[in-house]
């Protein structure tokens, strides 16, 4: 006996190609872990003292950056923007990690615990622990407050950790890893940046890869087998992660704990043309790849684009 989906799935399939093997991905994945783990507490320099010349993040990255705000505030004042911008990105960075995990712990709950894709999910859980430490202590060293998101979206994250599909949960997740990680990778070969930073953001870079790639070959094997409703309930959530990440990217706190008009400053950064295509250059390679596996239709399309992620 057929279903209404069967036809929708075979083409899916066609266009994707042939999927990976689960086990066979893990493995690798696993042997990759084994060789480029690191443990930020040993091999990062907590005690060394900032350095007043450099950068916390990227000037390039910062929300205001050309903007006519910008353009009025000293050199240190903008230098001081960015240590507060780095916190509420790491701060950010936090949510979503807690998030994962638990959106991990949830996918393995039923499959096999000796098999070679639960121990890397186990793996990933433990990465994501020592980045979520890594990310409060750069936060508490470089001296500001941690910048929370809205308490109606931290609230609105419980329901999707209650109730995500299994491909939702692998669609927030790269939404949540690759735009960060498309901006530690120019932040930490940056020599105008503080040495602490460039060291966090570089152990990030080289474990989310990993993380990445879990993600995108589960997420691809998803849509390529899950039931019509799953597929579309993947979109429209995926698409409203997209527009509340968009939102809560930066705390607007932050302009006001260095001194500027909140009200101004945000309506500077919606108006900004450099910052919408930092965060469209940073979300183009997620959006090539969602696109291409059928996550970027109807509905989904339309919430993204009003995202700000997608031109």
């Amino acid at each position: 006996m057929t279903t209404a989906d069967e036809p929708d799935i075979r083409l899916l399939r066609d266009a994707l190609g042939p999927l990976r093997d689960r086990e066979q991905v893990a493995r690798r994945l696993l042997e990759s872990s084994a060789r480029h783990s690191c443990d930020p507490d040993a091999e990062l320099d907590w005690d060394a003292p900032f350095d007043d010349a450099k950068w916390f993040w990227p000037p390039e990255l910062v929300s205001l950056y050309d903007t006519p705000l910008w353009r009025t505030m000293s050199e240190e004042r903008r230098k001081d923007l960015a240590r507060h911008e780095a916190a509420s990105l790491a701060s950010l960075g936090i949510w979503f990690e807690i998030i994962l995990m638990q959106l991990l712990a949830r996918h393995i709950y039923d499959k096999p615990v000796t098999s070679s894709h639960v121990r890397y999910a186990l793996t990933e859980i433990a990465d994501e622990c020592r980045h979520s430490m890594m990310f409060a202590r750069m936060i508490e060293r470089g001296g500001t407050p941690s910048y929370p998101v809205p308490r109606v979206h931290h609230n609105a994250a419980r329901v999707l950790k209650t109730v995500s599909t299994t491909p939702g949960s692998f669609a927030a997740t790269l939404l949540g890893e690759e735009i960060l990680d498309w901006m530690q990778r120019l932040t930490f070969p940056d020599e105008r940046v503080q040495p602490l930073v460039r060291g966090v953001t570089r152990i990030h870079v080289v474990e989310e890869a990993r993380h990445v790639r879990y993600a995108r070959e589960e997420l691809r094997r998803q849509m390529a087998t899950a039931p019509r409703w799953e597929r579309e309930l993947t979109r429209i959530s995926c698409g409203e992660a997209a527009r509340v990440f968009s939102v809560c990217f930066v705390n607007p706190r932050v302009y006001e704990d260095v001194g500027l008009d909140r009200r101004v400053a945000v309506a500077q950064v919606r108006a900004s043309g450099h910052r919408r295509e930092v965060m469209r250059s940073g979300a183009r390679r997620l959006t090539d790849f969602l696109d291409d596996i059928g996550v970027l239709n109807g509905v989904g399309r339309r919430l993204w684009r009003s995202s700000g992620l997608l031109a």
